[in-house]
């Protein structure tokens, strides 16, 4: 490992930190805040306890990174009125802020190479046909048990949730966030599995193929 990517991790964890801290500064809605950023809040040491058992890859890393700063982003404005979605509004003449569509396109697109390479170094699916899809589908039941969480916020806190579910009118909203969700794993995979395959260590070696065995011949000069 070059020391600029070994680097990389912390650097990438320093930017989130502070990132998380300037965005708990006066936030518009302080319960708004803490529903979109407990997955970051929460995240941050679930890493760093697992780090030296399961150190990820860079590709992965840096994934995290965009997707806690989306998280962050969001809490902080709301996705209803973070400042890019109102350009993005403004500029495509759209209805709506479309913030929270990248969310949960964001939603699907890292998870996906997060869930490939759990399975990849911690089940026999390394090289399965069945790899993607089952990554897909933990992308999805994701999305789904998320849109539950949104509307058990919604029963607890009634209309100081409204800012969290961010539907802005949208009767389809939950439907759109699952089917972006799921475009996102699918695209995630399509592009970045072979870059996540080379940073991936190699597979543990097969004592049963190196050693042999007691009822094996030995090979004698």
């Amino acid at each position: 490992m070059t020391r600029a990517r070994a680097l990389l991790p912390p650097a990438l964890l320093g930017v989130v930190l502070v990132a998380l801290v300037v965005s708990g500064i006066r936030p518009y809605d302080r319960l708004t805040w803490l529903l979109e950023t407990v997955w970051v809040i929460v995240g941050i040491p679930v890493l760093l306890l697992t780090w030296r058992r399961f150190p990820l890859t860079t590709l992965l890393c840096c994934l995290l990174a965009a997707h806690a700063i989306v998280l962050i982003v969001g809490g902080h404005h709301t996705y209803a009125r973070t400042p890019v979605g109102n350009w993005v509004r403004d500029l495509f003449d759209v209805s709506r802020n479309p913030y929270d569509r990248l969310g949960h396109f964001a939603q699907g697109f890292v998870p996906a190479i997060l869930v490939r390479e759990i399975l990849v170094r911690r089940s026999p699916l390394r090289g399965s046909r069945w790899l993607a899809p089952l990554a897909v589908c933990a992308c999805l039941a994701f999305s789904a048990l998320f849109e539950m969480f949104e509307w058990w916020s919604a029963v607890v806190a009634g209309s100081a949730a409204d800012d969290f579910l961010a539907t802005q009118g949208d009767v389809w909203d939950t439907q759109w966030d699952m089917f972006l969700a799921l475009v996102g794993a699918i695209t995630s995979l399509a592009l970045l599995s072979r870059l996540h395959d080379r940073q991936l260590p190699p597979p543990p070696a097969d004592p049963r193929r190196s050693s042999v065995g007691p009822d094996q011949p030995r090979m004698t000069a």
